[in-house]
């Protein structure tokens, strides 16, 4: 571990360890990692686990950030997403409620057991099923969570596809839950495999296997799932020793939980550094998840990651952007096939256009307390990034692009067809002819 002024940088760094679920940039980070090296982890599940271990902060259970040499506040690191493979034989997933009495202001971050009125109690499995969680101190069944409507899954062994189980084989798995997860052997969840829920047996899914959180450590103290707009807002005034202002909130945060589903192998993701040494960290991989994570959680598993970084000078905007696979872009943010830019060039012939625009794709992240809110600020960091206003974003963005739905409440892409000749002032030009074969 390094506070990276004074260690020898690595070319490759392997993450073990977890935080607290609790960004903190006073922490010690690994490395320092040589600007474009390599960072392998082993990555715990996100959401479910982590929910239902009170003494776990922040709602999920994320890799110790990673100091990049070279990083500085204001700078960005472009992270190649190499390799994610899933690794757990089964997880567990549904809707949730939250009963009452058992979190101060907020279940993710400030788990307490009413009978100790302990906040962030020690607790242990007896059993399975959603009361199996109980108290070191007093035995009480703790669960800030509830599963109101559940599956367990298992995977084939290509991790192609997977089964949700009947009641039985979910029992079954759940007796043996650390094993079926394959928990990382420094991660210290429960698996939600425990609580065994099997309302809808024999459904078929199909794996496609993505990272819930990517980014870098928040300038200020952040619970790991609270490290985004929409989230983040629960943090805003709470009653629990987390608590922020909107504007320390807006100012600190990162936006490394997008759970964007194009957040995956093959995509190039561009984050903020806040922090010296930016502190790249991963976690909450999911199976596979539909835009929106409309249930609230999905089919969250532990898996093998590789990420290579280099650090990009200058940065504009104070969010994320992501160059996803050529497959995920919607339809009108794709590149012009030779054949549309041919006609494209003979329109220009005949109306007298002295140029035709060299477009390429891009997807700003926008976060935010709402659906609303989070357009508003995707549509303006795209503005701020290429130097356009907001209404000509809005124009491209129509005619070129979409508006996709990362997460809801608040978690979107603004993703079109940008002019090149701003990517390239922007220092981001180079990516998306990587990454588009411009």
């Amino acid at each position: 571990m390094t506070d990276g002024h004074s260690a020898t940088t690595q070319r490759s760094v392997v993450v073990q360890g977890f935080t607290n679920s609790v960004l903190d940039p006073k922490e010690p980070m690994l490395g320092p990692l040589e600007n474009g090296g390599t960072i392998i982890a082993n990555t715990a599940p996100g959401c479910w686990g982590p929910m239902i271990t009170p003494r776990l902060r922040g709602g999920h259970e994320v890799t110790q950030p990673v100091f990049v040499a070279g990083a500085e506040p204001g700078d960005a690191v472009a992270i190649r997403i190499r390799d994610i493979t899933v690794t757990s034989l089964a997880t567990a997933s549904g809707h949730d409620s939250s009963p009452a009495g058992f979190c101060l202001g907020d279940p993710y971050v400030a788990a307490r057991c009413p009978v100790c009125d302990e906040i962030w109690p020690e607790t242990h499995v007896e059993g399975i099923g959603q009361d199996a969680v109980r108290c070191d101190t007093c035995g009480n069944a703790v669960k800030p969570f509830e599963i109101v409507h559940g599956y367990t899954v298992v995977f084939d062994h290509a991790h192609g596809v997977g089964l949700t189980m009947p009641r039985s084989a979910a029992d079954k798995i759940a007796h043996e839950a650390k094993h079926y997860a394959a928990l990382p052997d420094h991660s210290v969840q429960h698996s939600i495999l425990t609580f065994a829920p099997a309302d809808m047996a024999g459904v078929p899914v199909r794996l496609r296997p993505f990272l819930g959180q990517l980014g870098t450590t928040p300038s200020m103290a952040l619970p790991d799932s609270h490290n985004a707009g929409d989230f983040g807002a629960f943090l805003v005034g709470a009653p629990h020793p987390y608590a922020v202002t909107a504007e320390q909130l807006a100012a600190h945060k990162t936006d490394g939980h997008m759970d964007i589903d194009a957040v995956r192998a093959g995509a190039i993701l561009v984050a903020p550094v806040k922090v010296k040494g930016a502190g790249v960290y991963m976690g909450d991989m999911h199976a596979a998840q539909g835009d929106g994570e409309i249930a609230g959680h999905t089919m969250d598993v532990a898996g093998s990651v590789t990420l290579q970084v280099e650090v990009v000078k200058n940065y504009r905007i104070d969010g994320p952007v992501l160059f996803p696979l050529l497959e995920d872009l919607p339809p009108l943010a794709r590149p012009l096939s030779p054949a549309e830019k041919a006609a494209a060039q003979k329109l220009a012939s005949q109306w007298g256009v002295s140029a035709i625009e060299e477009l390429a794709p891009i997807s700003v992240i926008g976060t935010a307390a709402n659906m609303n809110a989070a357009i508003d600020n995707g549509l303006q960091r795209a503005a701020d990034l290429l130097g356009l206003t907001v209404p000509e974003i809005r124009n491209r963005a129509t005619v070129n692009g979409a508006i996709e739905i990362g997460r809801a409440p608040g978690v979107i892409q603004v993703t079109f067809l940008a002019p090149l000749s701003r990517l390239d002032a922007a220092g981001l030009g180079d990516y998306a002819r990587e990454q588009y074969g411009l």
